[in-house]
């Protein structure tokens, strides 16, 4: 197991545990919002492996499966308005990174449908890591609907991780950088 391994399993594991009542209380909102608290996405992993992603719903249940910037807005629900603000709609992820799908930080996984984000990240050989929570593109406000500049940042994200890189974006995603939302929330 490497270090980084080790920190995204030591960390999610008490992220869980302290966030777990937070996460029952926006489970039991959600219900009363949507019916259907958690949502469940097919995206793509490490070496394009598929696997589901776990996240809080924000929006109605018959909204398409597409990147975020482009969703219409009126698809968001009111709570899910408050959850995508605040970035809590990212903590079921948690379960993601502690099972090994994922990583606190990495390339955000991208949906299988998006063809050009997908060729861009093999042909720079993003894939080659475990995809995270944030990453150097969400601190820069960098989205999927410009998909060749995501592939190139992920890599260098990738090229450049340290222990320190991790923690750094880590610690600027908690004080609030790329809290930016490519849908426009009112």
């Amino acid at each position: 197991m490497n270090i980084l391994r080790f920190f995204d399993f030591i960390l999610s594991m008490i992220g869980l545990v302290f966030a777990f009542p937070l996460l029952l209380i926006l489970v039991i909102f959600g219900f009363f919002d949507t019916g259907a608290p958690i949502f469940l996405q097919k995206r793509l992993g490490q070496n394009q492996r598929p696997f589901m992603l776990i996240k809080f719903r924000t929006m109605r249940e018959d909204t398409a499966s597409v990147p975020t910037h482009l969703v219409n807005s009126s698809a968001i629900t009111g709570f899910g308005r408050f959850v995508r603000r605040n970035k809590l709609d990212e903590l079921p992820q948690l379960w993601n990174v502690l099972t090994g799908e994922m990583s606190l930080v990495g390339p955000r996984p991208g949906l299988p449908c998006h063809g050009a984000l997908t060729k861009a990240r093999a042909m720079l050989g993003v894939y080659s890591v475990r995809p995270g929570i944030t990453g150097f593109a969400q601190i820069k406000g960098i989205d999927m609907s410009t998909p060749d500049l995501l592939a190139r940042t992920d890599a260098k994200m990738i090229a450049e991780m340290s222990v320190t890189n991790y923690f750094r974006c880590i610690f600027l995603t908690l004080i609030g950088h790329g809290r930016g939302d490519r849908i426009k929330l009112k």
